[in-house]
């Protein structure tokens, strides 16, 4: 069992070394990059994550690369790491043909790399709040206590310049003692009603990004009329990041209350499997503002810590189009149309007969009955 912990790190003019060090390993990525772009153009072929580590641990070696030292080895280490992990996923794209389009690793601004990771060196946890990096000790807002064994310290640091610790530990399984409340549900994401569940239970999500559009404009405005590269242009620069930052967590606490909420309520939850790429591309900032996937990545984790269980319907099957009743495949079921009648007599909302239909899908899939209804053929209005 995995558990990740964040801790922000006190404001000090010794973290500047950090900065300095996350721009150092954004040189170093950049310069991997070039070597692979570099190799194929040659030979047509891959480097390997050894010969590029290998090629490295010799580079450091030469009084041109000597910078390179003042950052941990096993930090360098990751880095190349990062880019292989980036071109595997890469090559079984292509491989598979994915509708996914992955482009390989590239080139990053020393602005957009944000983190190294440390593994068993570099780093040492002191008394209290404070922790050793490298030749220096930091102070870090210490919300709570490091349980197990600790496997690697990620540095990252935010648009706004703070810098975060995560520690991500490994923890012996726990049994959760978990009391069944006897209660499973079906569950459709909607952009009217965030979700809506087979019982008729209904949450609404405040969108936090239309909330904040009007400050979100301001702050714009205040960074497009300042002079390019001028300090007054950075300091509304870090405004703007530090409202946008402020809409992020928002939603994030939102989330995490919600699920939360949901996993101590069921025991267990069946969602649709959604294609988010598609939605984005019709409605991108309504979809981006719920946060569907960051809600199910959440979701998961409290799950999984409350001992309930969640489960994922296909995304082809048809919940919206499908009677919950008498299993009619109403292929006629427009987007605009919020409910309809089935020929049975049965009528219909549309976000509950989905949840209802997903609710039926989940549970017969994942052993619980089997209660799939027999699909009607489509009948001509």
């Amino acid at each position: 069992m995995r558990r990740t912990y964040c801790f922000k790190l006190y404001k000090n003019k010794r973290n500047r070394h950090l900065h300095d060090q996350i721009d150092l390993a954004s040189q170093i990525y950049n310069h991997c990059i070039a070597l692979h772009k570099r190799y194929y153009r040659r030979s047509g072929k891959h480097i390997s994550l050894y010969t590029m580590q290998k090629h490295i641990a010799k580079l450091k070696k030469l009084q041109k690369y000597q910078s390179w030292r003042v950052l941990d080895a096993q930090a360098i280490q990751n880095i190349s790491e990062r880019i292989e992990h980036g071109y595997q996923l890469f090559f079984r794209n292509l491989k598979a043909e994915s509708r996914r389009r992955v482009a390989p690793p590239s080139f990053r601004k020393r602005i957009k790399y944000k983190s190294i990771t440390l593994k068993q060196t570099g780093y040492k946890l002191l008394y209290d709040n404070r922790i050793r990096i490298g030749k220096r000790t930091f102070r870090y807002f210490k919300s709570q206590e490091i349980e197990g064994r600790i496997k690697t310290l990620t540095i990252k640091r935010d648009a706004l310049g703070d810098i975060y610790l995560y520690f991500s530990c490994e923890l012996p399984d726990v049994q959760p003692t978990r009391i069944m409340t006897g209660k499973i549900a079906g569950f459709d994401f909607g952009l009217k009603t965030f979700l809506v569940a087979s019982d008729g239970k209904q949450i609404e999500m405040p969108l936090f990004y239309r909330q904040g559009q009007r400050k979100l404009a301001q702050a714009q405005r205040r960074v497009s009329s300042k002079k390019r590269g001028s300090n007054n242009r950075k300091k509304a620069v870090r405004q703007l990041a530090r409202v946008h930052k402020k809409i992020a967590n928002q939603r994030k606490d939102w989330h995490f209350k919600k699920a939360k909420e949901l996993s101590d309520e069921y025991d267990f939850l069946f969602f649709e499997d959604l294609n988010l790429v598609g939605m984005k591309a019709l409605w991108g900032r309504k979809v981006s503002d719920l946060g569907f996937w960051s809600f199910m990545q959440i979701l998961g984790h409290m799950t999984a810590k409350a001992g309930s269980r969640i489960g994922t319907v296909g995304r082809y099957f048809p919940s919206t189009k499908l009677c919950s009743s008498c299993g009619f495949l109403n292929d006629k079921l427009d987007l605009r149309v919020r409910s309809w009648a089935c020929d049975c007599g049965v009528s219909h909302d549309r976000d509950r007969n989905a949840a209802i239909n997903i609710l039926l899908e989940g549970a017969s899939s994942s052993g619980l009955g089997d209660v799939r209804r027999v699909l009607a053929p489509a009948v001509a209005v």
